[in-house]
């Protein structure tokens, strides 16, 4: 026991810093290139921070424990909108740029609502797959074209300050390098996670959902937690917004379709019943952003950390130990 306690403990210490690692590249790189923060946000941190997601679903379906994938991706889903962008907005009122997230925030719930459909029959198998996994394409298109049309021009040092907060300078090979460093503790990390959280839920008679549902669902939520947390605090709201919105869709479109197709992944029952509709849930509380509301109050963000808070303890108390 001791021993899975510090693998999961060490695969956390690796998700946490090889997911900065790889946000912090690759979102220098990218704004050295001109991209707008939003659009970073949306592509470039999203995925970058969904990277541990990936990376424990698929070796959680190569070791034959499929579950925990859906576990991940849902509570990874309610994490980043009640935790993430709930203690972000504790922190500070954030002010949102809607004009991309008209489009994106409506993307979630409906990507949301197709998952739970798909998932009603007890699985997500390899077509299924293949079918979230192609609107994931349909989406970076349409991101990237809206990035070619907002593209600035910032190049030097200086413009970069100003448009992305970003200060010092940009040594491209270094921030590769940074980037091929933090998928390679990623990857260190997830593994030991995996091991270590499998091993802690089977001593203890924990389902394994339940285990994916919180534990590996925080635990890989790190990256976002922690670079939402930091844009706040620097007033890099697009960033944020695109980081939490992003991560979400990438969570759905990529990390379960791609799981999905390497090895179809299993639904319980319960998950089916009250986690996937819970995620959908959080995503629609995001729809009154969307149509008019210019700004996330405080009191609203603590009500998404109270309702997150909630479901930790649902989650817990009701699908806990069984033996």
């Amino acid at each position: 026991m001791e021993l899975n306690i510090v693998y999961v403990v060490i695969g956390l210490v690796g998700l946490f810093f090889g997911g900065n690692w790889l946000v912090q590249g690759a979102s220098r790189l990218a704004a050295s290139l001109g991209i707008p923060a939003l659009v970073i946000g949306l592509t470039v941190v999203a995925f970058g921070t969904s990277t541990p997601e990936l990376l424990v679903s698929l070796d959680a379906a190569r070791k034959g424990v499929p579950e925990i994938a859906i576990g991940n991706v849902v509570g990874s889903n309610i994490a980043n909108i009640g935790l993430i962008l709930g203690l972000a907005g504790v922190i500070a009122a954030l002010p949102i740029q809607i004009s991309l997230l008209r489009r994106e925030i409506p993307i979630t719930i409906a990507a949301s609502v197709v998952v739970f459909v798909m998932a009603l029959d007890g699985s997500i198998n390899q077509l299924e797959g293949a079918l979230l996994f192609g609107g994931l394409i349909v989406f970076l298109v349409v991101v990237i074209r809206a990035a070619l049309r907002e593209r600035v021009t910032a190049r030097d040092e200086a413009e970069l300050e100003v448009v992305e907060g970003i200060t010092g300078e940009i040594r491209r090979p270094v921030e590769i390098g940074r980037v091929l460093v933090g998928l390679v503790v990623l990857l260190v990390g997830a593994n030991l996670l995996v091991d270590g959280a499998v091993n802690i839920a089977r001593t203890l008679g924990v389902p394994e959902v339940v285990i994916g549902l919180t534990l590996v669902a925080v635990g890989t939520s790190l990256p976002e937690l922690v670079t939402s947390i930091v844009a706040a605090l620097n007033k890099e709201r697009d960033i944020l917004f695109g980081n939490v919105i992003g991560s979400n869709i990438f969570n759905l479109l990529a990390i379960l379709a791609i799981t999905a197709i390497v090895q179809p992944v299993p639904v319980p029952p319960g998950v089916i019943a009250v986690e996937l509709p819970i995620m959908i849930v959080f995503a629609a509380l995001l729809l009154p952003f969307a149509i008019h509301q210019k700004i996330l109050f405080r009191w609203e963000a603590a009500i998404f950390l109270i309702g997150y808070l909630g479901f930790v303890i649902y989650t817990v108390t009701v699908n806990g130990v069984s033996a």
